[in-house]
């Protein structure tokens, strides 16, 4: 009988790891889209700062005229 537990304890904990590292390589790949999307939101966001920005460089400069 003890022979059995001790076998079948055995059997279920390596499943136990394989679920947390497929767990863990789940949220990774989560984040990394994350981060790849925060990324280009704040390229997107610079490239229409840097617009503005030359746009009231040309404001100022059709002023001074």
């Amino acid at each position: 009988m003890k022979k059995l537990l001790l076998i079948l304890a055995a059997a279920a904990l390596p499943g136990c790891g394989v679920e947390t590292a497929a767990t863990a390589a789940s949220a990774a790949s989560i984040k990394k889209q994350e981060l790849e999307q925060g990324q280009k939101t704040m390229h997107q966001a610079q490239r229409k700062i840097d617009g503005a920005m030359q746009q009231l460089q040309q404001r100022a400069d059709s002023l001074e005229k």
